[in-house]
Parts: structure tokens; C-alpha cells; sequence
């Protein structure tokens, strides 16, 4: 079986999994757009911009309110939401792969910290933020082993399918609306080139991160049930 194809079913699965009615994945989702705006603030930022507030919203919806001082960098600050969010996941599949689900979720904690202290401001978004924070530092404080592997996997899965599903929505926005097609029909608006292209390049990029991945989480399964066989081999001691 292909990467590709195992990448597609491995998405598939996963939203399946946690459309799960006993798993809460409607509160987790806002992570990915939490990253998703966190993206558009830090290159604002890096190219001499101003970011006035970013805005969470109960349908996993975001805002980022900026202004920028170069026009050209309108173009890598609408990039950045998508393409950040979609490296995010990849990060916590390859942590994954190394064991070190307890960097992940610190890395989460303080990604949600610096957001809510320095850019997020409506009730929703800071109320959503300040559940997320404490519910992650109980799980990393007090929760075993297991039920910490578990929280960090769900988070995983949840932000990858996001982060696929979330940039292929564009497609099927553009194709009915171009102004209604989030941050590509910003880029269309900027560049001339249709928001479709946009939404496709998008997704495109979150596949390949999506396989990327996919790829290090099988590799992780894989080398465990290695060890395990070797460490299932009897020792002969002369």
C-alpha cells in the first residue's frame, strides 16, 4: 500500500474516531484554530506588523486583527495560518515518534499561554484558552502514563484532521463563492490568482505534511513491535 494511500485512510480513520459521540472532540478542535491564528500573529510580528487581537469562536471558527507596515508581507502572513497549522501536526506525530508526548503537551500549553496573554481577547476564545491550559497541566501533573499518552494521541488526531479537512473545505467554499473562502480569497484579493488555486496549494501542503505525519506514527508502532519481538527471545546463558 502506498504512503499516499495510507495517508488518506489514516485521515479518513481519524475523523471517524473522533466524531465518536463519548469522545469530545468538538472542545479540541479549537486548537487547530488556535494555531491555525497564532501563525498569522507571529509572522505578523516577524515582519515588523502589528497584531490589535485574534478572536476564537464556538464553531472552531478565528480571527486575526492586524496591520501591516510592507504590503508584500500581506502575502507570507496569509500563508502562515494553514502552513502552521499543518507543521503543528506533523510536530506532534514526530514527538510522537520519539517518545516525547510530555514536550508535546508543554509545547501546547505554552503555545495557549502566549495566546491568551498576548492576542486573544473575546470571552469565548479566553474562556476556551484558560480551560484548555488548566485541563493539559492536570493531565500532565496528575494523570498516569496511559491517560496522558491517550489525551496527547486524541489532541494529535483531532489537529491532523483538522488541519487536512480544514484547508479541503476552502476548495469546496472557493468553488461556490470565492469571497467566502477565508484566507484564499485574501491571497486571491492580493495576487489575482483565484482563491481556488489558493485553497488547492493549501491542501496540497497539508497532505504532505499529513504523510509526513502518518509516516512517523506507523514508524513509532512499527520499531515498538520490533522490540518487542526482540525482547521476546530467549537468552541461553552457556
Amino acid at each position: 500500500m502506498s504512503n499516499w494511500l495510507k495517508t488518506i485512510l489514516f485521515i479518513i480513520g481519524s475523523a471517524l474516531l473522533t466524531h465518536l459521540p463519548l469522545i469530545p472532540s468538538s472542545f479540541f478542535r479549537n486548537l487547530d484554530t488556535m494555531v491555525h491564528e497564532f501563525g498569522h500573529a507571529v509572522v505578523t510580528l516577524a515582519l515588523s506588523g502589528k497584531v490589535m487581537y485574534i478572536n476564537l469562536y464556538a464553531d472552531h471558527s478565528g480571527v486575526t486583527y492586524s496591520s501591516l507596515t510592507k504590503s508584500w508581507a500581506f502575502l507570507p502572513v496569509s500563508l502562515a495560518g494553514y502552513f502552521t497549522a499543518s507543521l503543528f501536526a506533523w510536530f506532534l506525530f514526530s514527538a510522537y515518534s520519539r517518545g516525547k508526548q510530555r514536550f508535546g503537551l508543554q509545547v501546547m500549553t505554552v503555545l495557549a499561554v502566549l495566546s491568551l496573554v498576548l492576542f486573544v481577547r473575546n470571552a469565548f476564545g479566553v474562556t476556551w484558552l484558560i480551560g484548555f491550559i488548566v485541563l493539559t497541566i492536570l493531565v500532565l501533573a496528575l494523570s498516569p502514563k496511559w491517560l496522558r499518552d491517550f489525551y496527547y494521541l486524541l489532541v494529535a488526531f483531532i489537529c491532523l484532521e483538522e488541519s487536512v479537512f480544514g484547508p479541503f473545505s476552502l476548495i469546496l467554499y472557493a468553488s461556490r463563492n470565492a469571497r467566502q473562502a477565508g484566507d484564499a480569497s485574501n491571497l486571491a484579493n492580493y495576487t489575482g490568482v483565484p482563491a481556488v488555486v489558493w485553497a488547492v496549494v493549501f491542501t496540497l501542503f497539508a497532505l504532505w505534511c499529513a504523510k509526513q505525519a502518518v509516516q512517523a506514527f506507523l514508524g513509532r508502532n512499527k520499531g515498538s513491535r520490533v522490540r518487542g519481538k526482540q525482547a521476546a527471545v530467549p537468552y541461553l546463558r552457556e
